[in-house]
C-alpha cells in the first residue's frame, strides 16, 4: 500500500501543497520499479514548517507532562492499529523481507514509544536540591533528520522523546524511504497532535536538511546518518550555537574470546551482520578471532552465510532482501572488490548478484578472512552484508585492533561474562554487547569518536531534548 499525501507536506496541522514543484520517484529496490512520487521541498517549505513549530512552542511546552505522555500513548495506539501498514510500506520502500519488516522494523517503532512512555512516567521532571528547584523543560524547536535503514526506529526515537520533553519539531525523513514517514505523520494527525507541534517536510539533505540545520528559529538538530553528512550539519548549526545530537557511522568489532563457544559465537555473529541486509550502523562487521582458531571460524562463517535465503521480500521464507538503492549496491560491490584486490581471503559470496536474481539490488552474503586493519574493508563502513574476519594473537592485540578505528558506536564480545566484563570496559564504544543479548530499548544508544554524540532511547533520549533550569531561592 502507498500512503496518501506523498506529494504533500504536513505543516501546522494540515496536509498542504509544497511551494516547491520538485518530485522524485520512490523505488522498490527489490524490483527497481517506481511505486510513487514524493514531493521534494525547498528552503521556503522548510521555513514554513519551522515557523509553524515556533508558533506552537510556547503553548505546547507548558502543557502538563501527563498530557504530553497521554499524547504519545494515543500515537502509539493509532500506530498499533496501522502496524501491518507500516510493515508493508517499509517492505516496499526498503525491500525488507516482510517477516523482518513486521518483527523488527515496525516493531522497533512500537517498542521505542513504549520505552519512552515508561521512562517519562518514572522521570523526576522537577525536584529540589537544597533551596534550588531543578526543572527539566523542552529545549525548543527541533529539526529531526532520519535515515532510510531503520525508518520507524529512528523516527520514534526522536519524535517521542521530543514531544514528551515539550518540544515542537519538523521531521525530514530520508527521501529514499519516505513512505513510512508520511504514514507516521498521518498517525500523528489522527492521534490529535496539536497544530504546529509536529510537522513533516520531505526533501534533499543539501537543501532542506541544510536549511533546517542553519535556521535561526531551530534550537536543536537531531540527526542520524553518515558521518560525512553529520559534519556538514554540525558546521551549519554552529553559527547559531544549536545543540546537535548525532548518531553516525560505525565499524563495530566483535571479539570472540579464546574460551568462547567458537561455533555458536561465530554463527551468531554472522547472523547479526547479515540482518537488515547489513544496513545497520551498529552491525558487528569486524570479527576478531584467535589466530589459531581462524580456520575453524571461517568454516563456521561460510556455512552460516550460505544458509541465508536471499530473494523476494514478499516470500515469508526469505531472510535477506536487497540493498536500498543502486547507489548502495555500487558501493558494496566496490568494497567487496577492494577486499579481493587487497589480499583478503574470500570465504564465500563476492561481487555480483546471487544466482537467479537478475533484477533488484540484491547482493551476495560475503565473508572475508585473513583481514588486517589496514585493509579498506576493515576501515570503511560498507553498509552491506559483508563480514571481515581478523585474526588476533592475544587479548591485548584484540583490544588494540578493536579500538583502531575512527568509529565508536558499538562493540561485541562473545565468551564467559566474567572474562568479557573487563574487556568491555576497555573498548571505546557507546554500547558493548556481551554474548548477543536481546535489544534493550532502555539502554543508552550513541557513539564515541566519529560515531557521534548524544544518546537515544528511553530517558536518555528525553534528556537530550531537555534544558535544565535551576530556580535558585525557590525554597528559601
Amino acid at each position: 500500500m502507498i500512503p496518501e499525501n506523498m506529494t504533500k507536506f504536513y505543516i501546522d496541522g494540515s496536509w498542504v501543497e509544497p511551494l516547491s514543484k520538485a518530485r522524485m520517484g520512490v523505488e522498490n529496490p527489490a524490483t527497481e520499479e517506481i511505486v510513487c512520487e514524493v514531493a521534494l521541498g525547498n528552503t521556503e517549505d522548510a521555513d514554513r514548517a519551522i515557523l509553524a513549530a515556533r508558533a506552537a512552542f510556547d503553548a505546547w511546552t507548558v502543557t502538563p507532562v501527563k498530557e504530553r505522555i497521554a499524547l504519545i500513548q494515543r500515537i502509539l495506539d493509532v500506530y498499533n492499529e496501522r502496524y501491518e501498514d507500516f510493515a508493508q510500506v517499509m517492505s516496499t520502500e526498503m525491500g525488507a523481507p516482510i517477516e523482518w519488516a513486521r518483527g523488527a522494523q515496525a516493531w522497533a517503532g512500537q517498542v521505542h514509544m513504549e520505552a519512552t512512555i515508561k521512562a517519562a512516567k518514572e522521570m523526576d521532571w522537577e525536584y529540589m536540591r537544597g533551596t534550588t528547584r531543578i526543572v527539566h523543560e523542552g529545549i525548543g524547536v527541533c529539526a529531526l533528520i532520519t535515515p532510510w535503514n531503520w525508518p520507524m526506529n529512528q523516527i520514534a526515537c526522536k519524535v517521542a522523546p521530543a514531544l514528551i520533553a515539550g518540544c515542537t519539531m519538523v521531521l525530514k525523513p530520508s527521501e529514499i524511504a519516505p513512505l513510512s514517514g508520511t504514514l507516521f505523520a498521518q498517525v500523528c494527525h489522527d492521534a490529535g497532535v496539536p497544530k504546529g507541534v509536529f510537522n513533516l517536510v520531505h526533501g534533499l539533505g543539501p537543501e532542506v536538511g541544510a536549511r533546517m540545520s542553519s535556521h535561526p528559529e531551530v534550537d536543536m538538530v537531531s540527526f542520524t546518518g553518515s558521518t560525512r553528512a553529520g559534519t556538514a550539519i554540525a558546521a551549519a548549526a554552529a553559527p547559531t550555537v544549536k545543540r546537535v545530537a548525532q548518531e553516525l557511522g560505525g565499524k563495530s568489532p566483535n571479539i570472540i574470546l579464546p574460551n568462547a563457544d567458537l561455533a555458536a559465537a561465530v554463527a551468531a555473529g554472522v547472523t547479526a551482520v547479515m540482518s537488515n541486509t547489513g544496513q545497520s550502523c551498529d552491525a558487528p562487521t569486524r570479527m576478531l578471532v584467535p589466530r589459531d582458531k581462524q580456520a575453524q571460524a571461517l568454516a563456521v562463517a561460510k556455512e552460516a552465510a550460505e544458509t541465508i535465503k536471499v530473494g523476494d521480500p514478499r516470500d515469508t521464507s526469505v531472510t535477506m532482501g536487497p540493498l536500498v538503492s543502486k547507489m548502495q549496491f555500487d558501493k558494496v560491490q566496490r568494497l567487496i572488490q577492494a577486499g579481493i584486490d587487497e589480499g583478503a581471503t574470500l570465504v564465500t559470496g563476492g561481487t555480483g548478484r546471487p544466482a537467479g536474481l537478475n533484477r533488484g539490488w540484491f547482493v551476495r552474503p560475503t565473508v572475508f578472512g585473513d583481514v588486517v586493519n589496514a585493509m579498506t574493508i576493515s576501515r570503511e563502513e560498507i553498509f552491506g552484508p559483508v563480514l571481515a574476519i581478523q585474526p588476533y594473537d592475544d587479548l591485548e592485540d584484540a583490544i588494540a585492533q578493536a579500538n583502531d578505528t575512527v568509529y565508536g558506536l558499538a562493540a561485541y564480545i562473545a565468551g564467559p561474562v566474567p572474562d568479557a566484563q573487563p574487556v568491555a570496559r576497555r573498548l571505546r564504544a557507546g554500547t558493548v554487547n556481551l554474548n548477543y543479548p536481546d535489544w534493550d530499548t532502555s539502554a543508552p544508544f550513541g557513539g564515541y569518536k566519529q560515531s557521534g554524540n548524544g544518546r537515544e532511547y528511553a530517558d536518555w533520549g528525553i534528556h537530550d531534548f531537555c534544558e535544565v533550569k535551576g530556580i535558585v531561592g525557590w525554597g528559601a
